[in-house]
């Protein structure tokens, strides 16, 4: 045996909750070490002793063979004394000092969990509560860190002798897996009526009896309530769709197996790998046609957003229901999803006609992850489930701790220190009380769990966004507001680790630009400090404001006049009485503000194409109008582009050829088809003449019109032929989603470079 030797380690990335410290244990005495493991505000930190070889295996090991759900950041190794220590230990936790330790997310029910609860002579059997270290809630019950089971909503559950063992033992799966628990001891399914009152017989059956009749039924999930109906039944989705006033969004629809939704969707093994990942949002897949849904769970879409169960509760519930469900947020649409038990029933008692609930409570709401799958790359639309809270870490540090607030639609908010930047949850839209609650209590939440005092916010130049307005009311706080546009580039930036300088595409529905005006269709030479608009759409008058964002025919009548084609023949026009007077309301900046947005663009050719006058969610004309696009359509339309040092591309050009090829009687299809790869090719034309005045040749791509993976597909292609590098999302959303984590990158550029 050689001269011992001893180590002190510190691990530091995603180490808590994932059983980090079993598998430590459980690598330092198969390698017959000596030391200690335990927890604090940091990580997890280590001592151990032995011989420098089998020190040397154990820390080749520590990373190379880390639990499935542990993310290792970073490992530092330091000499200490031997003591001659004999035996390896478990030692408590240290709670003191300033917290730095990363939060798990909730993670998906792991092989061995569900093998249990599918085993009748298991003691776990059907129960469905069963986790362990490598699955189960995490973010959504921890209240405080380190992550101990007193710090999360688990404290109310004593164990059982039985759990207790497994809790204690090191070599045990369960070996401190803080929400560990049995039927014995841990929480119990309920079923109710839509007051709250108690139902006979067992909650699991009665729950699917209750589906079976085509009732809507809320489920109390991990991150708050869903509302469910059997998906192939049309009375039951449009009862839900009409309780729960959502015209047309789609719902999603939850499939007990994969094997199950092939039988609705075409999927290519990177969608299946998205689907089966231990985050399990929900993936937006092609339907195949004849798939049995009703068609209300979603109309005129040609997709479908699926998931699969990601607690026992859901495997349980799909294997007693041999079909697909639809699982929706538990609220009325535009408020924020309902997690606690009697605001639930306040909320939704109006909606669900029974209650499958139950004794664990939620600390913090958090709603489905949804992702789309574009050229093998899982790119994000809304993040929340299963990624958060784990950070975007970034190659540089903040100098300062720092708040951003975020955009006004699908806010999420973030905060950053370090290396790190914390993207909270889905919020939502913040315009209502509840919205704005939650948005006000996440910000509490994030500060406490990650010790996070800002010195400085970063908020939307916007001034009535309530995000900016609450930003304005902290105290002892250096505001800086950064540009949308500017947010949505630096996002792009940050997701792929740089800095910049880029030609900034962005693409989206409405923004402040710097001038007052409304932005949309943005070409910028941007880095992390600052921007320079050095393109756009030319503005049209937005006939009414925001009226005319609810009403796409508005805007068409606007993009009609500019393009010469405001002809009382045309379609649109018939269906819409009053255009005239919407005309004349164009000429009046004070009704009709200017912008250069490419959303609007979108609206106004698919109320020309009649697709869509009127929508009922945000970007449902867009995204209809992308359907009804043959993409095996090659036909672009011409686009003029003027200007400069700033320049100027002609959105109206391509209204004018969609209304040409409509009056020849061309397929709606390929109008649809040449209108995308028209604008696409204006893109690509404008960043070769930005590469050559600035010698920039890589592109980044954000917005919310980036979700069109048409015209992203179209766009990606042509940069690539034309020897461009492009910068794509895949850690937060291009939508407005992934504005937070562009305004923090911006806030801790500008503070590093005052150093």
């Amino acid at each position: 045996m050689g001269e011992l030797v001893r180590k002190r380690v510190r691990v530091e990335g995603i180490v808590q909750g994932v059983g980090f410290r079993p598998f430590v244990y459980s690598l330092a005495t198969g390698l017959g070490l000596a030391g200690h493991v335990g927890n604090d505000v940091h990580g997890v930190f280590v001592e151990v002793e032995g011989p420098a070889s089998d020190i040397r295996r154990f820390l080749d090991r520590l990373r190379e063979q880390a639990p499935p759900l542990a993310v290792v950041a970073r490992i530092s190794v330091a000499d200490v004394a031997a003591v001659a220590e004999t035996g390896f230990r478990v030692v408590d936790s240290d709670s003191t000092g300033s917290r730095a330790a990363l939060v798990s997310s909730d993670s998906a029910t792991c092989a061995d969990c569900l093998g249990e609860i599918t085993d009748p002579d298991d003691r776990r059997s059907a129960y469905p509560f069963t986790n362990c270290t490598n699955c189960g809630p995490r973010f959504t019950i921890v209240r405080d860190v380190p992550y101990d089971r007193p710090n999360t909503t688990m404290a109310g559950f004593a164990l059982c002798s039985r759990c207790e063992a497994e809790y204690r033992d090191p070599v045990n799966r369960r070996f401190h897996a803080q929400p560990v628990c049995c039927p014995d001891c841990g929480p119990q399914l309920r079923l109710t009526d839509s007051g709250g009152v108690a139902l006979r017989g067992e909650p699991l059956a009665e729950a699917v009896a209750s589906l079976a009749r085509g009732e809507v039924l809320a489920v109390k999930g991990l991150g708050g309530y869903h509302l469910a109906v059997d998906a192939t039944n049309s009375d039951a989705a449009a009862t839900l769709r009409k309780r729960k006033h959502r015209e047309d969004k789609p719902f999603a629809v939850m499939v007990a197996s994969v094997e199950q939704a092939r039988s609705l969707c075409a999927i290519d093994d990177a969608e299946q790998a998205a689907l089966t990942s231990r985050r399990r949002p929900i993936v937006l897949l092609d339907r195949l046609p004849g798939a049995p849904v009703a068609p209300s769970v979603a109309p005129g879409n040609h997709r479908l957003g699926l998931m699969l169960p990601y607690t026992p509760l859901h495997h349980l519930l799909l294997r007693r229901f041999p079909r697909p469900i639809v699982l929706t947020s538990g609220n009325v649409s535009d408020e924020p999803i309902a997690y606690l038990d009697d605001d639930a029933l306040a909320r939704l008692g109006g909606i669900a006609d029974a209650f499958l609930t139950h004794d664990r409570p939620i600390h913090i709401r958090t709603d489905d992850s949804v992702v789309r799958v574009v050229g093998g790359r899982t790119m994000p639309i809304r993040r929340s489930r299963g990624h958060v809270p784990e950070p975007v870490t970034l190659p540089w540090p903040f100098p300062q701790p720092v708040l951003a607030c975020g955009a006004e639609l699908k806010n999420t908010f973030a905060v950053a220190k370090d290396e790190h930047v914390f993207v909270s949850h889905h919020i939502g839209d913040l315009e209502n009380y509840e919205t704005l609650r939650s948005f006000t209590g996440g910000i509490e939440h994030f500060r406490r769990l990650f010790d996070v005092e800002p010195r400085v916010v970063a908020h939307d130049l916007h001034p009535e966004y309530l995000s900016t307005k609450y930003a304005a009311e902290l105290d002892g706080t250096e505001l800086i507001g950064v540009q949308h546009h500017h947010a949505h580039i630096a996002s792009c930036l940050a997701d792929n680790g740089e800095s910049g300088p880029v030609l900034g595409v962005a693409f989206d529905g409405t923004g402040y630009g710097s001038d007052g005006s409304i932005w949309g269709g943005e070409f910028l030479v941007a880095g992390l400090t600052g921007f320079r608009r050095q393109g756009h759409l030319e503005p049209v008058p937005l006939p009414g404001g925001t009226t005319a964002i609810k009403q796409p025919w508005r805007t068409a009548v606007a993009y009609l006049a500019e393009s010469g084609n405001l002809s009382p023949d045309l379609d649109v026009l018939q269906r819409n009485a009053n255009w005239a007077e919407v005309a004349a309301l164009s000429r009046w900046d004070r009704h009709a503000p200017p912008t250069s947005s490419a959303g609007r663009l979108f609206d106004a050719v698919a109320a020309i194409l009649g697709v869509r006058d009127l929508i009922n969610y945000e970007g449902q004309a867009a995204i209809e109008l992308e359907q009804l696009a043959d993409t095996a359509e090659a036909g672009e339309y011409p686009v003029s582009i003027s200007g400069g040092p700033v320049l100027r591309v002609r959105g109206a050009d391509l209204v004018r050829s969609v209304v040409a090829d409509l009056r020849a009687a061309t397929p709606l299809p390929v109008i649809a088809a040449r209108f995308h790869n028209g604008l696409a090719a204006a893109v690509v034309d404008v960043c070769g003449r930005l590469r050559d005045s600035t010698g920039i040749g890589t592109v980044a791509l954000s917005g919310g019109v980036f979700q069109n993976v048409l015209l992203l597909q179209r766009v990606t292609m042509l940069l690539d032929r034309n020897g461009f590098r492009t910068l794509l999302h895949s850690q937060v959303p291009s939508n407005d989603g992934g504005i937070s984590l562009g305004q923090a990158a911006v806030a801790g550029a500008l503070c590093r470079a005052r150093r």
